[in-house]
């Protein structure tokens, strides 16, 4: 009965023990968590603060304001209609702006976004005609991209740019001959006897085909109207102009698609003589970035701290 009763208390004292050391592991990992977190808060608001300083430091000089056009021309990209029409508006309503400059490195994209653009750069302009919109072109301006370019009062290349792409484009792909081959059978249903036009896993139909042709064919159209009215005589038409061809920055401006060579330092210095440059394009900032990875990296300290804290709940 002694010895039984020494062993059971044995074990009482054992498994407090335990429990004790695991609530002391858990609150001291609970407790490194609220300090962490505690000292990224105060970095963030730090950080924050410096950003604000930071954009004041112009104080009352003025400067040439930049808006970069870079990649892809589509909703949630960086160079999405939202991001740019905001900057640019920012751009144009800061007192200390002595000119705008768009920067384009832009392959092209969705003609909807290019067209919102390119509408709210000629409404800029009218509302504010005192500032002038250059554009300056890097590596690439082609087909949205130059879609946006034309809106501007001057375009500015590079000798090497690549310029032009004045076309749409519909691609895509037919499986059929390989479904053949491999003994698939295609069930499409559909409501509405167009509904599925253009399916890569049905043979191509002659009437969708030309309905498409005549789609983007409206579309090339409005992409000429565009320039036509941003270039005016500046543009010296010809049978390829509107082709889909692309052409170097030194062809383009022979072709009064440009106007002439620089970069963006150089119109800042020498167009708009205002050499300093403020940069309103729409990206994330460091506090932004740091307050998106800080969050994920919380999630996750969190789910470890649970992680090894589980045993001592269950």
């Amino acid at each position: 009965m002694t010895e039984n009763s020494g062993q059971w208390e044995r074990e009482l004292v054992t498994k407090l023990a335990t429990a004790a050391l695991k609530e002391q592991r858990r609150a001291r990992l609970w407790g490194i968590f609220f300090k962490l977190l505690t000292f990224a808060y105060i970095t963030l608001i730090l950080i924050m603060a410096v950003d604000w300083k930071s954009a004041d430091v112009a104080g009352g000089k003025k400067y040439t304001a930049m808006v970069e056009v870079n990649g892809l021309i589509a909703p949630g990209t960086d160079a999405s209609a939202e991001k740019i029409t905001t900057a640019l508006q920012a751009a144009f309503k800061d007192k200390n702006t002595q000119g705008v400059v768009v920067r384009i490195n832009s392959p092209g994209g969705s003609p909807v976004q290019a067209q919102t653009i390119y509408d709210e750069m000629k409404r800029l302009r009218k509302k504010y005609p005192e500032i002038p919109l250059y554009a300056v072109v890097e590596d690439i301006c082609a087909s949205g991209g130059y879609f946006v370019a034309v809106g501007a009062d001057r375009i500015f290349v590079g000798k090497a740019s690549i310029v032009g792409s004045i076309g749409v484009l519909m691609n895509g792909f037919g499986f059929t001959g390989l479904m053949d081959k491999l003994g698939i059978e295609r069930r499409l249903l559909t409501a509405g006897e167009n509904k599925g036009m253009l399916d890569p896993f049905s043979p191509l139909d002659e009437k969708d085909k030309e309905h498409v042709k005549a789609l983007m064919g409206d579309i090339h159209q409005q992409f000429i109207g565009v320039v036509r009215e941003g270039r005016g005589k500046r543009l010296k038409e010809s049978p390829e102009i509107f082709s889909g061809l692309i052409w170097t920055g030194q062809r383009s401006v022979d072709l009064g698609l440009a106007d002439g060579f620089g970069s963006l330092e150089y119109v800042a210095r020498e167009v708009i003589k205002a050499e300093e440059i403020r940069d309103f394009t729409i990206t994330e900032g460091i506090a932004e970035k740091f307050a998106r990875r800080f969050g994920a990296a919380a999630a996750s300290a969190l789910a470890e701290t649970l992680l090894r804290s589980a045993p001592a709940l269950r």
